[in-house]
């Protein structure tokens, strides 16, 4: 059961009607009396904003100054701001086309246009992105709470500095309290809407951590601590030509929203918000992008780690140090932790739907939601504790299922153009989405590829 088979509706303010579906999973109603009154009369433009920037502000901030250091800050950024024109663009088109469908869901807009397997195709993809996301999740919060080791250099974490190595504060102890403790309990909400005031929260943590990076960074480039960053990047030969192309796919997934879009339409209070919603999410999480990119990598240069969080390890050598650079660590930490049932909420109904078609709605099935449930989060905790680093995930992810998700399969609604609906302005954006897309992540895995051929060759 998916958001799918809820009955088309009416985009319009629900206080003004009931819900026709009583299959409708997400917007329970009741009455009392002949007034009557709605337990839940819809989300508010504030909450629709909130949940749709903690889809997007996820794990990926993270990853984004390492695509500075290999960008340089003037073309990183410019794609950073390019992809977030590129995002919107193809949201558009996908509540364009599903308002003409009568579409409620990203599976019933794939399936209006392309049938049965196309709704398949999208549970798949979501299913794909959305593990991957959440396994980075995990490896994050391993890495700031037990740390991780890059090139033989063993950077601490969190506990270990406050308390030392001990079994207690070890990766996969601590990932299992945390799974058991925080990402369960969040993640047995039913209604996205109810994830409204801890995504809030969320979007407060990630400018927590982006005000301490830009103080830490003003004040230790005022004191001559860094040098300037290059500005482009550094091209010597066709295999570093290649390596650029490996930055695209963790620029598409760090903006990677789509799978929640119809979600949250579908509990917003007036639909016809849900324009100025994405414009506004997507502007909020561009700034918090871009400056994060930008004093991340003018903090450690080249030295930029793919999970920049572990170079917050030391005290940087500047007054209270120490409690600053663990301060960003748990506030990114705990942003993390409220933005998991977010992510998890579609990644459930996917799956439910792509397993269970034809079975009652999983909210009514308390057995299946906790069965569904529990298999995804012992998946996503096994994966962290198996999978090294964020940057192979971020490419795996973001090379698959994401480019698909974010750009292929819009424009592939649109070029399908059931309705007669898209402009010759439409069509040509399409075919640039799809090009751009398959190059690039082609060249990002040939680029992989290479790279690991190249490393290994000397071992032959």
């Amino acid at each position: 059961m998916t958001i799918d088979n809820i009955a088309p509706k009416e985009k319009r303010s629900r206080k003004s009607k009931p819900v026709i579906d009583e299959k409708a999973p997400l917007l329970p109603k009741s009455r009392e009396g002949e007034g009557g009154f709605d337990e839940f009369n819809g989300a508010s433009f504030s909450g629709a904003v909130f949940n749709l920037s903690t889809t997007i502000i996820g794990a990926g901030i993270m990853a984004l100054p390492a695509t500075m250091k290999v960008l340089g800050l003037i073309l990183g950024v410019s794609l950073i701001v390019f992809m977030a024109f590129l995002t919107e663009a193809s949201i558009e088109l996908m509540l364009r086309f599903s308002k003409a469908g009568k579409s409620v869901s990203y599976g019933g807009l794939m399936k209006d246009a392309f049938g049965k397997y196309g709704k398949v195709l999208v549970q798949v993809c979501v299913i794909i992105n959305n593990v991957g996301m959440l396994t980075v999740y995990m490896i994050i919060m391993g890495d700031v709470l037990s740390g991780t080791t890059s090139s033989g250099n063993h950077h601490p974490g969190v506990l270990e500095s406050w308390f030392g190595v001990h079994w207690w504060n070890g990766r996969f102890f601590v990932l299992l309290i945390t799974t058991l403790a925080i990402f369960s309990p969040l993640a047995s909400f039913k209604r996205i809407d109810s994830l409204s005031f801890t995504s809030a929260l969320s979007v407060g943590l990630a400018v927590a951590f982006l005000v301490i990076t830009i103080g830490i960074s003003i004040f230790k480039l005022a004191t001559g601590g860094v040098k300037m960053p290059r500005m482009l990047p550094d091209v010597t030969d066709l295999t570093s030509v290649f390596k650029l192309f490996t930055a695209v796919p963790v620029l598409v997934v760090a903006y990677i929203c789509h799978y929640n879009v119809h979600s949250i339409d579908n509990e917003l209070e007036d639909s016809t918000q849900m324009k100025p919603v994405v414009r506004s999410a997507l502007g909020l999480c561009t700034s918090v992008y871009v400056m994060t990119s930008v004093f991340g990598f003018l903090l450690f240069g080249d030295d930029t780690l793919d999970d920049v969080l572990a170079n917050f390890d030391t005290s940087l050598g500047m007054p209270y140090g120490t409690i600053l650079t663990d301060a960003v660590r748990v506030s990114y930490a705990a942003h993390l932790m409220l933005v998991f049932p977010i992510v998890f909420y579609p990644l459930r109904l996917n799956l439910d739907g792509l397993l269970f078609p034809s079975s009652r709605p999983l909210v009514q099935d308390n057995k299946r939601f906790a069965l569904v449930t529990t298999v995804l989060i012992t998946l996503i905790f096994l994966a962290a504790n198996f999978i090294p680093s964020i940057w192979d995930a971020f490419q795996f992810s973001g090379a698959t299922a994401a480019v698909c998700l974010g750009f292929i399969f819009p424009a592939a609604v649109t070029l399908r153009d059931r309705y007669n609906i898209a402009t010759k302005k439409d069509k040509a954006l399409s075919i640039f989405m799809i090009v751009l897309a398959v190059f690039s992540n082609l060249m990002a895995i040939y680029s992989d590829a290479y790279s690991l051929f190249k490393r290994s060759s000397p071992r032959e």
